[in-house]
């Protein structure tokens, strides 16, 4: 498959200090998975490799917490309560930061944050991607069994052409991330071999 730069993105889920740096309220979950995958040097090449081939980035956060959030919250999903619970993702926190290796550059879009684990749900994020007329999406980040699988099944639903990238991506549960679901296409390795982008943007893949 080709990844033709005017018709793909790169969706960034959830990059914050609390998911994929040490010390933060979710690191030791994903610890085990996180090394053995490389995630974070991982994703910083795929991030550069795909501005490097200029293909739009788009960061899809999770909301960052604030104690009103639970006011007047009649129904919260379990995720959310332990969420709240363990402090993820709060705002003026450290771990409510996007790790420094995984910023923004210039012009790059952000869509709005969802609340629970689907990027698109709730989102501006299916305009975003119709607005730049986005067909084929690579999906990377955090957590593989809670935000990327939400994301990546809501956009099949969607229609999108959809690419999960495994060593850039970590999971807390082992079972739940290896094999990956099969209703699209994974990349097996994003590294050692990657080519570029225009011509293939991974060598080994699956059809699931």
């Amino acid at each position: 498959m080709t990844f033709e730069a005017d018709l793909t993105a790169l969706l960034v889920v959830d990059p914050y200090d609390d998911s994929i740096s040490e010390g933060g309220n979710l690191w030791p979950d994903v610890k085990v998975i996180a090394e053995a995958v490389n995630c974070v040097s991982n994703t910083r090449d795929l991030l550069q490799a795909a501005r490097d081939a200029k293909l739009r980035a788009i960061f899809v956060p999770h909301r960052r917490r604030r104690k009103s959030d639970l006011a007047g919250r009649k129904y919260l999903a379990p995720i959310q309560r332990r969420g709240c619970k363990r402090h993820v993702f709060e705002v003026d926190s450290w771990g409510g930061e996007f790790h420094p290796d995984f910023g923004r550059s210039a012009g790059e879009l952000i869509a709005q944050a969802h609340w629970c684990s689907s990027g698109f749900a709730n989102t501006d994020l299916d305009l975003l991607l119709k607005q730049q007329c986005i067909h084929k999406l690579i999906v990377i980040g955090l957590r593989g069994n809670t935000c990327i699988g939400s994301t990546v099944r809501f956009a099949a639903e969607l229609r999108y052409e959809v690419t999960l990238v495994k060593d850039p991506t970590a999971s807390s549960l082992r079972d739940r991330f290896f094999p990956p679901p099969k209703s699209f296409q994974c990349c097996q390795q994003a590294t050692p071999k990657r080519k570029r982008f225009g011509q293939s943007f991974i060598d080994e893949r699956c059809d699931l």
